[in-house]
């Protein structure tokens, strides 16, 4: 009989949901995952330097090939189990401003959605969630006074 592994630590990490307006239609940019090939969004462990929204604006140009506007404000948080443990996910929005032909991991497939799409796609509810709140959670966002300058 196989003996499951104990879940013994809490990994942090930080991801983005990368948005844009094309045509009056907003959209979600998701990538492949590097092993199931399903569809995420950009995300990775918080690195000790950074504030877990550079982290995570890190993680979209790694992983995605995007850069743009992270706002500071996280906009909520997800868990999922991997490795031996839990990881704890901060969520912040992106604001695309370039997209890059070639980048680090440019292996990953990316495509451009609808909202419904996308939460469609995400394995972890509490992300559908908050990815079906994009609109919202966008006009809140870039209130003047929620931006920062940098």
């Amino acid at each position: 009989m196989k003996k499951k592994a104990l879940l013994s630590h809490t990994y942090h990490q930080s991801a983005v949901i990368p948005y844009r307006i094309k045509e009056d239609r907003l959209q979600v940019l998701i990538i492949s995952s590097t092993k199931s090939k399903r569809w995420v969004v950009p995300k990775g462990i918080i690195e000790p330097h950074l504030t877990s929204a550079e982290s995570a604006a890190q993680e979209a140009w790694e992983e995605a090939g995007i850069k743009g506007l992270v706002h500071p404000m996280m906009v909520g948080t997800y868990t999922y189990k991997k490795w031996t443990g839990i990881c704890q996910v901060e969520v912040f929005l992106l604001r695309v401003d370039e997209i890059f032909d070639k980048w680090l991991e440019s292996f990953r497939k990316r495509k451009w959605v609808s909202v419904p799409n996308a939460a469609e796609r995400m394995k972890e509810a509490s992300l559908r969630d908050l990815i079906l709140q994009l609109p919202t959670l966008i006009l809140v966002a870039e209130q003047p006074q929620n931006l920062s300058s940098g």
